[in-house]
């Protein structure tokens, strides 16, 4: 296993993130979970800066690999890690020409046949927060099992975890460099989400262009943490349940937003997600006048209609106020001044799966606020353990050679 590794350069000015005051404003209580959702902006930037000193490193990897006609990508992890995979997908899919699947390692350890039933060249990207998850090492070892040609990109927040340490010495593994302080000791996983999904990207559609789109992403994480007392404000209001929805790699962001907001309310909101055009077909069913919408706006100008329609349909069958629009121009999105609203700017040459980021900084603050409003810890809203920062309970059986 090759580690990539180098010395990060000195922190930039987090801004909200480094300020008493802005913690404050996310959290009164000061939480674990709410410094490191205030932390992105100066942990992706020093992301950047890692990314730089071992782009020549994950050049000679993945290179080789990237040339391949018959190369397969797959994507896996487990709850959040596999979202990062889902939003992921479609957009490397564009950008590395290549077949690229999300696939979590829940789906690969409980049917590893189906996953790998074509033996093809396999580059099996993991992402994980601990790297000690069960299926995370388990999902690792059938893919060498099952595939006569298979190497790991592995994306982890924590060098030493088990994943990690189970390719020592392993010349078809690179592991990935992400700043220490992505290792989240909060129950959800916030900066170490964001921060796998940009490693994976920088390294597969390459890390020269890393340190510029990071500065430009964080600026605007920065710009939206200084609007917390606002979606204090919309939390407050109680919603009993959120819808998000979102297009292509935002459908992927929508699913990891309504895990959050489950994760840190206990369950006390229905949440769920789709994606815009899909709601209609069933979904809709759930909306009540004590449901909230969250509609990720495309950075895609063709995508971006669609999210549009289902903005201004909203808006009209439901109080406007219920109707919460985020990303580009997203004040005129749906043709309504009326409702919730937070515009991004200038990120609409960098796509959607980069802008998701950003679109995440959003979702966990307000699921931070939500987990407050009802009195609970959002570090560990499930005191009594019925779910657990990292997995428990799962038993591997065997599997048939």
């Amino acid at each position: 296993m090759t580690t990539a590794t180098t010395s990060a350069s000195a922190a930039h000015d987090a801004g909200l993130g480094g300020s008493p005051a802005g913690l404050e404003a996310i959290d009164p209580s000061g939480s674990a979970t709410a410094r490191e959702i205030a932390q992105q902006p100066r942990v992706w930037r020093e992301l950047g800066d890692l990314l730089t000193g071992v782009g020549a490193e994950v050049d000679a990897f993945l290179g080789p690999l990237l040339a391949r006609p018959d190369l397969r990508i797959v994507l896996t992890g487990a709850g959040s890690s596999a979202f990062a995979g889902e939003l992921l997908a479609p957009a490397l899919a564009l950008a590395t020409r290549h077949r690229v699947e999300a696939v979590a390692t829940t789906t690969i350890v409980s049917g590893p046949a189906a996953v790998f039933a074509e033996d093809v060249p396999t580059l099996l990207v993991s992402f994980a927060r601990s790297g000690d998850s069960p299926e995370s090492v388990a999902a690792v070892r059938l893919a060498d099992a099952q595939l006569g040609a298979v190497w790991h990109l592995l994306v982890s927040c924590n060098a030493e975890g088990e994943l990690a340490q189970t390719f020592a010495g392993d010349e078809r593994a690179l592991v990935l460099p992400l700043p220490p302080a992505t290792h989240d000791a909060g129950f959800a996983m916030t900066s170490s989400f964001t921060s796998m999904v940009l490693a994976c990207w920088f390294a597969l559609t390459g890390v020269d262009a890393a340190p510029a789109a990071l500065d430009r992403l964080a600026g605007e994480a920065e710009r939206l943490l200084t609007a917390a007392p606002d979606v204090a404000a919309l939390a407050e209001s109680r919603p009993g349940r959120v819808v998000y929805l979102g297009s292509g790699p935002l459908t992927g962001m929508a699913r990891e937003s309504a895990l959050k907001l489950l994760e840190l309310t206990a369950g006390d909101v229905l949440a769920y997600h789709e994606s815009p055009l899909g709601f209609r077909h069933g979904p809709k069913a759930l909306l009540t006048d004590d449901t909230l919408v969250v509609v990720l706006r495309s950075t895609d100008a063709y995508t971006s209609r669609y999210d549009d329609d289902i903005v201004a349909e909203l808006r009209r069958e439901l109080d406007p106020q219920q109707v919460v629009v985020l990303g580009a121009d997203a004040a005129a999105g749906g043709g309504a001044s009326a409702g919730w609203s937070w515009s991004t700017e200038g990120l609409d040459d960098l796509g959607d799966a980069l802008a998701a980021v950003v679109f995440a900084v959003f979702a966990q603050m307000f699921a931070l606020r939500s987990s407050v409003a009802r009195g609970l810890t959002p570090d560990n809203p499930f005191p009594s353990g019925e779910v657990n920062r990292v997995v428990q309970g799962v038993v591997l059986h065997p599997y048939p050679a």
